[in-house]
């Protein structure tokens, strides 16, 4: 590994130029005003493979955003590594709290301020410079393959369609993944549980048309009144989900289990000074780091309606809108937990008026083993350039894709992910560190390493 450490050293600048480029390629799935830049991001991706010589590259498209797919076989004796990523990014918005335009990436304090700079393309362009240097010492000890997608940012609608198409190609041993974050640079960890996502959105119907507030205030339902009447009224006084049957299938972690996951290192102080926040707010008996991983949530995304322009409009809207976002545990699912919702939502609206209840997306919560010879090999990885045994830690987030591919591939993921929860992911500022980069790419290697080893070394 001495020949790596070199090259990565000899190349680093380079690696961090190539990132930059693609980063200023503005790849919002959500707007399809993108679109073009989108299939710019994907073709930026697949010339970078092609030019490290990949034996097979190919954009496949589909309904959505297109699939960038690459291989290279070492041999049928060895295991196969299928890296999972995308190429998509959050919108940006809004613009004015970016201290920097969020596609013009900066460095600044050591770290990358661009949208997407770990949430995905710094992380999946980890693997790529990781392999690179692999290949050009000869030292590539597994077959590896990229599926790196343009639609996560958007629920992955095509993804399960493209992997029952093309199950045979993306036959694998293991499913790598960097898309998750770590405790910190001084406190490696590895994500081992991801909770699961119902996401929706509420439209609130009152009257046929905008009235004039003075006319008609007082004596006609207001959406937006009501809305926010009936968002409130999802929670009660202790921040309990208050939708019946929602906790039904919850899965209850053992005191044991609570204990460990609250020994992990984690300084509630700094946590509000970070955020800005005189206070903690969560279901009550919990911990923040319970809340955040084990225990299930209800959070408003965006609510609107009415006037929302410069200066004043007295109007009695005809409608009022909201996305929001459950993030669910083990044993909940989502297709039950958005029926359950629509279900009581609609229950609850008052006379006067209607309401429209959309499903968008979702995806299963998964808990990953951690005495597998996959989570073995990456926590040896991270031992290995960390110094430190990391720490199995369960993440608040959801990678609906994890459980799609377990169910359709036949095939269990690990979450080798190199953030950091105040990286800002989705949020304006949105940065990776430089530590964090480097890092990931001289960490993988180590993984296909240990990973090579230990399933030649496995009982048959």
């Amino acid at each position: 590994m001495d020949d790596l450490k070199k090259y990565h050293e000899t190349n680093k600048d380079r690696y961090l130029n190539e990132l930059l480029a693609w980063l200023r390629i503005p790849s919002i799935s959500a707007d399809q005003k993108f679109k073009g830049d989108v299939e710019k991001a994907a073709n930026y991706l697949a010339d970078q493979f092609k030019t490290l010589g990949m034996d097979n590259v190919k954009i496949y498209p589909t309904k959505g955003h297109p699939i960038v797919y690459a291989e290279k076989s070492v041999s049928p004796d060895v295991p196969t590594v299928l890296v999972y990523g995308h190429y998509d990014v959050q919108p940006p918005d809004p613009l004015d709290l970016w201290s920097s335009p969020p596609f013009e990436p900066v460095i600044r304090d050591g770290k990358i301020f661009a949208r997407g700079s770990c949430d995905d393309k710094g992380q999946v362009y980890m693997h790529v410079k990781a392999l690179e240097a692999m290949m050009q010492n000869h030292s590539l000890p597994c077959n590896v393959k990229f599926m790196v997608e343009g639609e996560e940012e958007v629920g992955s609608n095509n993804l399960e369609i493209f992997c029952k198409e093309y199950k045979e190609m993306l036959d694998c041993d293991v499913i790598l993944i960097s898309d998750t974050s770590m405790i910190s640079n001084d406190v490696p960890s590895i994500t081992t549980g991801l909770r699961g996502l119902s996401y929706v959105e509420v439209e609130v119907t009152g009257p046929n048309k905008d009235l004039h507030s003075g006319v008609y205030g007082g004596a006609v339902a207001n959406p937006v009144n009501v809305l926010c009447s009936m968002i409130d009224s999802l929670k009660d006084g202790n921040n309990h989900i208050t939708i019946p049957g929602f906790y039904d299938q919850v899965e209850l972690v053992s005191t044991e289990e609570r204990a460990s996951m609250n020994s992990a290192p984690f300084n509630e102080q700094a946590y509000k000074e970070e955020l800005g926040i005189q206070a903690v707010m969560g279901e009550s008996g919990y911990t923040t780091l319970e809340r955040t991983t084990i225990r299930p949530t209800l959070d408003v995304n965006g609510i609107w309606g009415g006037y929302t322009g410069e200066g004043a409009k007295t109007v009695l809207p005809s409608k009022a809108h909201a996305k929001i976002s459950m993030r669910l545990v083990p044993n909940q699912d989502p297709d039950e937990i958005t029926r359950l919702f629509t279900a009581h939502f609609k229950s609850i609206a008052p006379a006067g008026v209607t309401v429209k209840v959309q499903a968008h997306h979702g995806g299963y919560p998964v808990v990953i083993p951690v005495d597998s010879i996959e989570y073995l090999a990456a926590r040896q990885a991270m031992e290995k350039t960390f110094g430190k045994t990391p720490i199995p830690q369960r993440g608040g987030g959801s990678i609906p894709i994890v459980a799609l591919f377990e169910k359709v591939l036949g095939v269990k993921s690990i979450l080798l992910g190199f953030g950091l929860d105040s990286d800002d992911i989705h949020s304006p500022d949105e940065h990776f560190g430089l530590f964090n980069f480097y890092k990931g790419i001289e960490t993988i290697p180590y993984f296909y390493q240990y990973y090579a080893q230990m399933k030649r070394d496995a009982p048959v």
